[in-house]
């Protein structure tokens, strides 16, 4: 009997999106195999509810795909250097550009889905608007602020550039540039967590919630302006990808609606049922110059495509999320990360 070609494969299983992935796809009864450095506190415990085919380590996990390229059908990347402040060119290199390009040689020459992460970061400052498109001349006219984002950037355009000059490429592929993305397993983010969980932490210490002022004239303070994306809306676009007869583009995931982080506050103060109590703080200097005061999803692609949920609001998620995870992790005696500026 032959066997079917079913495993999918995630890496970055041990971190925020891809354990929630991992999670969302064993539950959902596709087989995962789950693939991280596995070096952060936390990981066995973000895995704990998956029934994983089998965990792979990310130094092992292109040998590890040669040896069950009839096995595969499909990887889902996520796995990445995700910090904004990371200067270690080389690392950001290794980890986020050439693993990323491995993988997608290996999915073009083994005939299998590919799924892999971009971020909102390489539009930079917005100028160019936030439209997902995926031309080489499009892209082309982005400008990410730092590593990270150009990390992300120099990725998605080889792939573009692999498509439009019609090199080998996966049968269905897909880059998901994920805006301000919020929710569980990410305690061990330290500055890097969202602001939904920063936020969680000084208010359940009984602090102020702190919020950044607006170094640009044009914004209040506090009234700096994202697109925040709950990661099981993220989870949900992944399926529907991988259940899509066909798929190829670079998308982005977001609500597409830009709301404030003064709105946000309120709504975590809401969720814990607790009166609102802000204090602005000075922008640090190290991001002066590197900040993004908008960003607002463009969704049509993903929306006409079929691909996009039915997007929780920012009161929704953040109820959701603060009420069923962080309120109740906090009452079973499980530890929150430290509070710390936001």
């Amino acid at each position: 009997m032959t066997r079917a070609r079913d495993l999918v494969f995630v890496t970055g299983a041990g971190g925020f999106i891809g354990s929630n992935i991992a999670r969302t796809l064993s539950r959902g009864g596709r087989p995962v195999v789950l693939c991280d450095r596995f070096t952060q506190p936390g990981s066995w415990e973000y895995l704990a509810p998956v029934l994983a085919r089998d965990i792979v380590l990310a130094e092992e996990a292109m040998a590890w795909l040669e040896a069950h390229e009839k096995d595969v059908a499909a990887i889902v990347h996520v796995g990445a250097i995700s910090s904004t402040t990371e200067t270690d060119v080389p690392a950001l290199i290794k980890n986020n550009v050439r693993f990323s390009l491995d993988l997608w040689d290996y999915a073009a020459r083994c005939d299998c889905t590919f799924i892999y992460a971009s971020s909102a970061a390489t539009y930079g400052d917005g100028s160019q608007g936030f439209r997902d498109d995926d031309s080489s001349a499009g892209l082309a006219e982005l400008r990410p602020l730092n590593g990270y984002a150009w990390s992300k950037h120099v990725v998605d355009r080889r792939i573009v550039d692999d498509v439009e000059h019609g090199r080998p490429t996966p049968p269905r592929w897909a880059g998901l540039k994920f805006f301000n993305v919020y929710g569980p397993n990410e305690g061990h983010k330290g500055t890097m967590r969202s602001v939904v969980h920063q936020l969680y932490a000084q208010v359940a210490a009984g602090r102020p919630a702190k919020l950044f002022k607006a170094d640009n004239a044009e914004y209040p303070d506090g009234g700096q302006m994202r697109d925040f994306v709950y990661v099981k809306d993220c989870c949900a676009v992944v399926e529907n990808m991988l259940a899509a007869p066909s798929l190829a583009g670079i998308f982005n995931v977001g609500t597409g609606t830009a709301r404030t982080f003064a709105d946000l506050a309120a709504a975590v103060f809401a969720a814990m049922g607790a009166e609102p109590n802000i204090e602005y703080i000075e922008m640090p200097e190290a991001i002066r110059g590197r900040y993004q005061y908008f960003t607002q999803a463009d969704v049509a692609k993903l929306t006409s495509s079929g691909l996009a949920p039915a997007f929780h609001t920012l009161e929704a998620g953040v109820a959701d999320y603060v009420q069923g995870y962080l309120m109740a992790e906090a009452g079973a005696g499980r530890e929150t990360a430290p509070a710390a500026q936001v």
